[in-house]
């Protein structure tokens, strides 16, 4: 019963994020200069391989309702070949981003290939002086033995389990100050083995958050996932009760 609850959900976010997926074509949320008004910092979100910003429509929604942001959106090319350059391409956006909004700091929300995008440029490419905090949602850390389906592509081989660059991922990186947060799932379709989901490195202070029988396109959207990234990035008024949750640092 489970597992067809999983694949009822999946099923469910697939036909719906298809319905979504025309209006983000070409869309980008733009680079705005930071209002005095938000309390947040800009959040930058990342999706994942040939997606675009629908993963994140409903995140969005409630991101700009708990008066998260500004959030802007990153987007690669569908041609990708490394993560690496698409990394590096993010570094020089993000800089272009702290000097049109004059901040210092920010934070990053990745979907899939997006949180691997995400956490290459903190780990590798000084990132760690610009984040905050980095989360994950459905990103195979650890690789994904669905990645020996399409061997020929150079990306996918570098989303094999113990490729040269999740191998460089593990590599020490001490005194990092940036938090991870990671979402992963036994439902997950994509990330397998469902652990891969996770960040286990020594170096990292990482909360790896496990979420029972949800999809690989679920995830983006699912309640536990989307609260947890507004009461990261509020500060957050809880409906009805007045309660104001600050976000961290």
């Amino acid at each position: 019963m489970a597992v067809l609850r999983t694949v009822a959900g999946e099923i469910a976010s697939v036909v719906t994020h298809a319905l979504r997926y025309p209006a983000g074509i070409g869309r980008r949320w733009a680079i705005q200069p930071v209002r005095e008004s938000v309390p947040g910092r800009p959040l930058v979100v990342l999706p994942g391989l040939a997606d675009n910003t629908a993963i994140f429509t409903d995140l969005k929604v409630a991101l700009d309702r708990c008066g998260a942001g500004p959030v802007v959106s990153f987007s690669y090319s569908l041609l990708l070949r490394d993560v690496r350059s698409a990394a590096a391409r993010l570094a020089e956006q993000i800089e272009q981003l702290c000097e049109v909004t004059g901040a210092a700091k920010l934070d990053l929300v990745g979907h899939s290939l997006g949180g691997l995008i995400a956490r290459y440029y903190v780990q590798r490419l000084g990132g760690h002086e610009r984040v905050g905090t980095v989360v994950t949602v459905g990103t195979p850390h650890g690789g994904t033995v669905a990645a020996w389906l399409f061997s020929p592509i150079p990306l996918a081989r570098q989303l094999r389990p113990g490729s040269d660059l999740l191998t460089e991922l593990n590599r020490p990186a001490p005194g990092c100050p940036t938090k991870f947060v990671t979402f992963s799932s036994d439902g997950d379709e994509l990330v397998l083995p469902s652990r891969h989901g996770r960040i286990e490195h020594p170096d990292l202070d990482v909360r790896n958050v496990v979420l029972p029988g949800v999809g690989h396109l679920a995830l983006a959207a699912h309640r536990q996932v989307v609260e947890e990234i507004c009461a990261l990035f509020g500060p957050v008024a809880a409906p009805g009760d007045g309660e104001t949750l600050t976000r961290s640092a």
